[in-house]
């Protein structure tokens, strides 16, 4: 019999079945409480903490709070920039650094690099990260695609689709689904400081206990709790699962970039979305309208991907990939602490 660990383009072959199951209840709900994460995995209060915490301190797993920057009024790029490949490390790792970024990663030869990245409001307006690049003497080029429409992501991964966990089991950790505001309906959700200081918190720590978060923040727990509780249905805050990339990226992974007829998009990425080898999917602006990060386990099957997968997606015009060798920062704002860019 097949089991998760076999399946190809899995998350992790290092991890054990054990472990999986768990990282696959934390990326449903990051926020379960350990009596919830061991009546849904079959296994005692104790065990579970303990194997989180072993997961945690050995820097293998961590839970992430982040934030949907549509939700509160900031604008999500992409942003690609070509350089010699003698400086893209260096370069990139001035890029993790910051906050404003995330998914920072080595493509092409190390000629590119890729990362996302959030600015305050509607318009790119000249972020000091878009100011000093051009101005780098070893950077060819930079262009930014601002992302418009989320297929896959966020809060979903590829162990959501791929995982040891049973339908029943899903459903048991799954927190109540809140309706959210059709796409531009809403206005921006306003935060004050004590809001954005929690946030912050979580964005280092997304399992930090409540009077821990009290602590901090000055609240009391009950406040906490409730503001989390309001965030996360606001659509404002949501939790992920960072993995340290020995663990996670071992697997032949790419960009892919596709032109896609507009009237054939929101289809097209709807297909391209629900595809295993899926790791997160967006329309974004240019000419190149939609974005794929896949992850597969070799070379020959992303061949098979591209020629097989991709190439029946509906409304397909044009095909561009760039392999990506190494990933600097993940999918938080914050490097893990004690572990500097190079070392991911």
């Amino acid at each position: 019999m097949k089991t998760y660990l076999d399946i190809p383009g899995r998350v992790d072959r290092d991890l054990s079945e054990e472990d999986l199951a768990l990282a696959h209840a934390l990326q449903i709900n990051g926020r379960a409480s350990f009596r919830e994460l061991a009546d849904a995995l079959g296994v005692s209060d104790q065990t579970a903490a303990r194997r989180w915490s072993r997961l945690r301190s050995t820097g293998r797993l961590r839970v992430l709070g982040l934030t949907d920057p549509l939700r509160l009024g900031d604008s999500p790029w992409i942003i690609r920039v070509r350089c010699t490949p003698d400086a893209a490390v260096s370069i990139g790792e001035a890029m993790a650094r910051r906050t404003d970024t995330s998914w920072v990663s080595l493509s092409s030869g190390g000629t590119e690099i890729s990362c996302s990245m959030r600015t305050r409001g509607p318009g790119l307006e000249e972020p000091m990260l878009l100011q000093k690049l051009p101005r780098t003497p070893q950077v060819v080029d930079v262009s930014a695609h601002c992302l418009l429409h989320i297929f896959f992501g966020q809060d979903l991964s590829a162990i959501n689709k791929s995982g040891p966990l049973t339908a029943a089991q899903v459903a048991a950790l799954t927190p109540p689904a809140v309706p959210g505001p059709a796409t531009g309906a809403a206005a921006p959700v306003a935060l004050d400081d004590g809001d954005r200081h929690l946030l912050d918190l979580l964005a280092r720590d997304g399992r930090a206990a409540p009077a821990e978060l009290a602590a901090a923040t000055g609240l009391s727990p009950s406040t906490v709790r409730r503001r989390i509780t309001e965030l996360r249905s606001a659509g404002v805050l949501y939790f992920d699962v960072d993995y340290h990339p020995d663990v996670m990226h071992r697997n032949f992974r790419a960009a892919l970039w596709l032109e896609i007829d507009p009237s054939r998009l929101a289809e097209a990425g709807a297909v391209l979305a629900g595809h295993p080898e899926v790791a997160f999917a967006a329309a974004v602006t240019g000419t190149a309208n939609l974005y794929a990060s896949i992850d597969v386990t070799s070379a020959q099957l992303f061949y098979r991907y591209l020629t097989e997968s991709v190439a029946a997606l509906p409304g397909l015009r044009h095909t561009a990939t760039a392999p990506i060798h190494r990933t600097l920062k993940g999918p938080g704002p914050y490097l893990p602490t004690g572990r500097a860019p190079s070392a991911r």
